[in-house]
């Protein structure tokens, strides 16, 4: 079986301070664009592309203890930075905004989230 390292940790930053980690994350850019039109032509002749966005999904988040001590709330972040580290570079994406919190806990068990989030800006650095 060969197994490939996808991320070394997947952490999420407010003002370069680590506040929480996820087990695991899902992005997707999302490109708008529309199809430009000639006077008499059937077909379109190019298409423009607009607004870039990325939609990331984290899975099993958690806040770190320091953070928790600290008061953090998820419901409360805005305008942070999810870092994800890959073997050899750093995909950072900021100006995050959260679209959707999910939050999941056995009897006496840890709180677990799953987040949604919108990122305006991805940046890789090797």
């Amino acid at each position: 079986m060969i197994e490939f390292t996808t991320s070394g940790e997947i952490s999420i930053e407010v003002n370069g301070r680590k506040l929480a980690v996820a087990q695991s994350y899902r992005a997707r850019a999302l490109r708008e664009s529309r199809a430009v039109e000639a006077f008499g032509s059937r077909e379109p002749v190019g298409v423009a592309s607009g607004r870039l966005t990325y939609q990331i999904e984290l899975a099993r988040v958690q806040l770190l203890d320091e953070a928790l001590g600290d008061g953090v709330d998820f419901h409360e972040l805005n305008g942070f930075t999810l870092v994800i580290a890959k073997p050899g570079q750093r995909v950072i994406y900021s100006g995050c905004e959260w679209s959707g919190i999910d939050e999941s806990a056995g009897l006496g068990g840890t709180v677990l989230e799953s987040m949604s989030l919108v990122a305006t800006k991805r940046m890789v650095l090797a």
